[in-house]
């Protein structure tokens, strides 16, 4: 569980004050300035072995179309612990792995949500869990049925910027009638084919691990993470820095809410991991990257890091959401 924002926020980078739907691009591979096409998204994403039955002899002299590269075959694993110190369990997490009916063949959809609670009495609990039901409803509503029915036309980006903002202001009404300062962070990440798309806003994590190591996709935004941004922090300082847990922007404690926007291509990467600070706090990354390198199984892997956590004094809540991705 991140710590309260302090009362004065430190002033947001320019980007923040740009429309609420801006989106960066990490990868530099998406043309930056419109929404992508979600058909041909699913386009790419659809396994299409064509060649016929094998029942049906092939003429010597077919040609047999080139098969593209398969979609990633996932396997998610989730957990979340309540920690060694604290006395309630704030973070909420949320897994969905769905198959889309296509004609050429079927395309994989990944939904992955950690929410990292705050407030007093039950208000953190409530508003993670807000937090991941809000973005699960949208992105059910708006691509996955849709997707199924063959009807979908939805801009990716705008989907996942939205849905967070969907929850932001569920939490923003709830909070105000009930007289609660309650707040949460927010890391979705939907994977679509191979094409890895992240609503963001707090310091929970989405890690990208490929045969280059481990690699951070979100920007923390905490008074630390800016620090690190401006370039007066160094990342190895921040785990012990007395600010690390004080958030500038949250979801549910103000009217409205930038959302960063990560389009990442997964290219060769075995894992997307998602961790709130109740891990990356207490377990470097060197360490996550050897677990997940090291066990094979996504649910013995996840149990691991979180055991690391826990090891390490586990000061906080714990959660993660480890996706293997070949």
């Amino acid at each position: 569980m991140s710590e309260d924002m302090p009362p004065e926020q430190p002033t947001a980078p320019a980007s923040d004050h740009a429309d609420p739907a801006w989106w960066s691009d990490v990868s530099g591979e998406s043309d930056g300035t419109r929404p992508l096409d979600t058909h041909a998204v699913l386009a790419q994403a659809e396994t299409t072995d064509r060649r016929p039955g094998e029942t049906e002899p092939l003429d010597d002299d077919t040609t047999l179309r080139e098969t593209p590269p398969p979609p990633p075959a996932i396997a998610a694993a989730a957990m979340r612990h309540i920690g060694q110190v604290r006395a309630t369990n704030q973070d909420a997490i949320y897994t969905l792995i769905s198959s889309i009916p296509r004609e050429a063949g079927d395309a994989t959809l990944g939904l992955f949500v950690v929410a990292d609670g705050m407030g007093g009495h039950e208000g953190g609990e409530i508003a993670s869990r807000m937090a991941v039901a809000a973005v699960a409803r949208r992105v059910i509503a708006d691509l996955l049925i849709p997707a199924i029915e063959g009807t979908i036309h939805v801009s990716l980006q705008a989907l996942m910027v939205e849905a967070v903002q969907d929850a932001n202001r569920a939490i923003w009404e709830h909070a105000r009638l009930a007289g609660s300062d309650m707040g949460t962070t927010c890391t979705a990440a939907l994977l679509l084919g191979r094409s890895l798309y992240i609503g963001h806003v707090g310091d929970t994590r989405a890690y990208l691990i490929d045969t280059g190591g481990i690699h951070q996709l979100t920007t923390d935004h905490s008074a630390v993470g800016r620090l690190i941004e401006m370039g007066q922090l160094d990342p190895t300082e921040a785990r012990d820095h007395p600010l690390r847990s004080q958030l500038y922007r949250t979801v549910g404690q103000h009217p409205e809410i930038a959302v960063d926007l990560v389009f990442q291509p997964i290219g060769d990467a075995t894992h997307l991991l998602l961790a709130s600070d109740g891990l990356w706090g207490c377990v470097e990354e060197e360490t996550m990257l050897r677990i997940v390198r090291g066990i094979e199984s996504p649910q013995r892997a996840v149990r691991a890091l979180v055991d690391a956590a826990n090891r390490a004094g586990g000061p906080d809540n714990i959660a993660a959401i480890l996706v293997r991705l070949v």
